[in-house]
């Protein structure tokens, strides 16, 4: 991506960081629960595994585009470094949710999970919290970025 894109004459980062905003949270919950609830699990996991692919896509395009941005329209510091970081943990994030729930498809729901799985579990729950905290500050730094000096 070289040239700015935008849509409708707005620049794509605004219009891709609400994805972004809006579901790896609500994907980290899902994750959460299905880490902690095996029938939540085999019931929703198609589900969350796919929010989790898109959080994926959506983080990398959210990234890109805001490099793309920052080329046109200097970014403060703070959100270039909390954005940069996005990806990677959002990346994690996914990726170990769409692991967990693809092997954990496979037991059967009259067997417990086995133990490295419930480790497994935690990794999740973990990298769930990880992920949402990197998008929380860098969505928060971006806000306050681009609204701090039009509401003081």
């Amino acid at each position: 991506m070289s040239e700015l894109v935008t849509i409708g004459g707005v620049p794509l980062h605004p219009l891709i960081v609400h994805i972004v905003v809006v579901l790896v949270p609500l994907t980290a919950l899902g994750a959460i629960v299905m880490a902690v609830v095996p029938k939540f699990s085999r019931r929703f996991g198609p589900l969350v595994a796919l929010g989790a692919l898109v959080s994926i896509g959506s983080a990398v395009l959210a990234k890109e585009a805001g490099e793309q941005l920052a080329r046109v329209k200097p970014v403060a510091a703070d959100h270039l470094h909390w954005g940069s970081q996005v990806p990677l943990w959002v990346g994690l994030f996914g990726l170990a949710v769409i692991g967990f729930w693809f092997v954990d498809r496979g037991i059967p729901s009259n067997r417990a999970r086995p133990l490295w799985l419930r480790i497994a579990a935690i990794g999740v729950v973990a990298l769930s919290v990880v992920a949402t905290l990197y998008v929380l500050a860098a969505g928060h730094s971006g806000a306050e970025a681009v609204w701090a000096s039009l509401i003081r």
